[in-house]
């Protein structure tokens, strides 16, 4: 009973660990995952634009991944 437990263990956490093997982007992939539409920033002009009306507004500096804001905190 025990030896049967024990095996039944072993499958479990080989076939979770086997899981994730698979992650990443295979070569074949890069030809979708580089079209325009698929950029975070599909438009840039737009989040310029975006960003210059939230920045005004915000009377802040920087970029969406800067730290700080208009008084000077970082």
């Amino acid at each position: 009973m025990k030896k049967i437990f024990q095996s039944n263990i072993l499958l479990i956490v080989l076939l979770m660990s086997s899981g994730c093997s698979s992650l990443g982007v295979e070569p074949w992939e890069r030809d979708l995952l580089a079209r325009k539409e698929m950029a975070l920033n599909a438009s840039p002009i737009d989040a310029a634009l975006d960003d210059h009306i939230y920045f005004s507004k915000e009377a802040s500096s920087g970029g969406r991944s800067f730290a700080g804001g208009g008084c000077g905190c970082n």
